[in-house]
């Protein structure tokens, strides 16, 4: 039951991820008219602002999960997203408004590394799948809340597109404060803090039924067997480019 609960806590930052890509849409007409904004300006530093921090915060986003650990790192993305969404609802000019929105993206590419990795590393063999796809399914419900709030609240004024961007303050709070609940990735404990009491203790909290030390063992295994070993060689070659489709088509 905690797995489950700790993976859905997780998946909220998928659920940002997808608000916060969709719902620049509904502040696209009202922010150029409102600036006066060329289009190469709007489509290259207002609508895709975020996209720029997004690849950034994909790229980069395991450097911080490895070195402060994975919950850190999510604590620290929940921050990103607050800052972006307050700062973007209450920008007075574009130069501010794109600063704020590079923020989110940084938060929406770290999160898309940082979470499904401290799901997968939580969850049994044979949920697993199931429980990373909790990611996913949130991205999916963010996007759909996104396009409903911009619906519910694009009729209200001329400052309708700030409360459409501001409202995510309130998804990312909750995130925030649910995210303190869950506690580091047992994985990350034995391989890059080398805590393997602290790791033994949590994995009998999650796993009451298994040997904790086995399944400590089972992580030094799979570090050792891994260590050295080019993510480009042959052996993987097929299931990065098939990964790589699917990702690639999904955003077309």
């Amino acid at each position: 039951m905690k797995i489950f609960r700790w993976s859905v806590t997780v998946a909220l930052a998928g659920f940002l991820f997808g608000f916060d890509t969709a719902v620049i849409s509904g502040a696209d007409q009202p922010i150029q008219k409102l600036w006066q904004l060329g289009d190469f300006f709007h489509g290259t530093f207002i609508m895709s602002m975020a996209l720029w921090g997004t690849v950034v915060g994909a790229l980069f986003g395991g450097i911080p999960c490895n070195k402060w650990g994975r919950r850190k790192t999510l604590i620290w993305i929940g921050v990103l997203y607050l800052v972006s969404a307050l700062g973007s609802a209450l920008a007075p000019d574009p130069y501010l408004f794109s600063i704020m929105r590079f923020i989110g993206g940084l938060g929406v590419g770290a999160s898309s590394v940082a979470a499904p990795i401290y799901i997968s590393e939580i969850a049994p063999k044979a949920r697993r799948g199931r429980l990373v796809a909790l990611y996913q399914l949130m991205l999916v419900v963010g996007i759909f809340a996104a396009y409903a709030s911009n619906w519910v609240i694009g009729e209200t004024g001329p400052n309708a597109w700030r409360f459409m961007l501001g409202i995510e303050a309130i998804p990312a709070t909750l995130y925030l404060i649910m995210i303190f609940t869950v506690s580091e990735s047992p994985r990350w404990l034995v391989v890059y803090k080398h805590d393997v009491e602290k790791a033994t203790s949590l994995l009998q909290e999650l796993n009451p039924d298994i040997d904790p030390n086995h399944l400590v063992d089972e992580i030094k295994r799979s570090e050792s067997e891994s260590t050295g070993k080019s993510l480009w060689s042959s052996k993987y070659q097929t299931v990065i480019l098939l990964a790589f489709a699917v990702a690639f088509f999904n955003q077309l």
